[in-house]
């Protein structure tokens, strides 16, 4: 009988560790921060924030660390080796070009920027400085993940043919307003889109054909959308919406059998192979189902203590593309940022 790989990922506690600053410590931030003092070794040591005494109450919550009342301040502050950016993705293409400049290794929350264009900024900003720059994609880091691309690799599921995932939440219209407003680059696309996009083009490399249809809400961002992406002989149906919960699942089907990833597919979980005739053949459980961005934290500290500018695992070129895919599926909504060219 097939049996899934045990995952390959390093242990998180194993990293060394660099002293990070958090720039906009708002809700991703803290479940970060979280994950890195339950999970690693690094050391969070300063955040920084429009408002001084949202910092220091950021700060206060995590045992305290330095709290900074701008955003200068903290690319600016000599104990800090990396920088975190968690603001909205509004504001993600101007804070990290800052932390670059200021001579800082960058981790850039998901959607790495507003679009391509800004993105190929970032990524030319750090290569032309030799910084390390990663884009916050924390799934692709997960054991459970890594057990996905090995059994994909090894031909568990013979040659693949489809994948299939959705991501629903119940964020609109009672949702943080940074998913409904169209200056801080609201919509479920960037926001929830970008986890079944991203699943699939792990394992569809190269230019991918985009078939995109979807709902706007009435500020003019995107509700929902349902995202046909096609290379080769493999197509891969994306769904995301802001407007009902859905079944959060994802299968990456072959011609042999099927991997299937319960909901929420994009958070540590199981993964089951499953044989045609719906025989359940193996099933990979996680030894813990808890944090999970403390993976993608660890790999940026091994990448940039062995001098790396960019993850394999995340690079610069991957990152371009899933951008590039998101402005083709907005370009066929209609659905434009204040600033952007038409």
């Amino acid at each position: 009988m097939a049996r899934l790989p045990s995952p390959t990922t390093p242990d998180p506690m194993d990293a060394p560790p660099l002293r990070w600053g958090v720039l906009a410590p708002g809700g991703i931030a803290s479940t970060f921060v979280a994950a890195l003092q339950a999970g690693t070794r690094q050391q969070v040591v300063a955040c920084g924030s429009r408002s001084l005494e949202r910092a220091r109450e950021f700060a206060s919550r995590f045992g305290g660390f330095t709290a900074y009342g701008s955003y200068d301040e903290l690319v600016a502050d000599p104990e800090v080796d990396v920088v975190y950016v968690a603001s909205p993705h509004s504001g993600h293409h101007d804070l990290a070009l800052s932390a670059l400049r200021a001579g800082k290794p960058v981790l850039v929350e998901k959607a790495f920027a507003r679009n391509a264009a800004e993105a190929r900024e970032i990524i030319d900003e750090a290569r032309a400085r030799k910084l390390f720059c990663m884009e916050a994609m924390w799934s692709r880091f997960l054991p459970r993940y890594d057990v996905v691309r090995q059994a994909v690799a090894d031909g568990l599921i013979g040659t693949l043919q489809t994948i299939v995932a959705d991501h629903g939440q119940l964020l609109y219209p009672n949702g943080p307003q940074r998913l409904t407003d169209p200056a801080l680059a609201g919509g479920a696309l960037l926001d929830l889109g970008i986890y079944p996009i991203s699943l699939a083009a792990m394992f569809m490399p190269g230019e991918l054909s985009v078939s995109a249809s979807g709902l706007l809400t009435p500020e003019g961002v995107d509700a929902s959308e349902v995202v046909a992406l096609t290379g080769g002989d493999v197509l891969a149906s994306c769904v995301s919406t802001m407007t009902g919960q859905t079944a959060n699942t994802a299968v990456i089907a072959g011609d042999s059998a099927r991997l299937e990833l319960d909901g929420w597919f994009y958070q540590p979980g199981p993964v089951r192979l499953v044989a045609h005739g719906d025989t359940v053949l193996d099933t990979y459980v996680p030894a813990s189902a808890e944090h999970g961005l403390h993976f993608e934290a660890a790999e940026v500290a091994r990448r940039i203590t062995a001098g790396e500018t960019q993850s394999p695992l995340m690079p610069w070129d991957e990152t371009l593309r899933i951008m590039q895919i998101m402005d083709e599926v907005r370009a066929q909504l209609g659905v434009r940022f204040p600033g952007e060219p038409s």
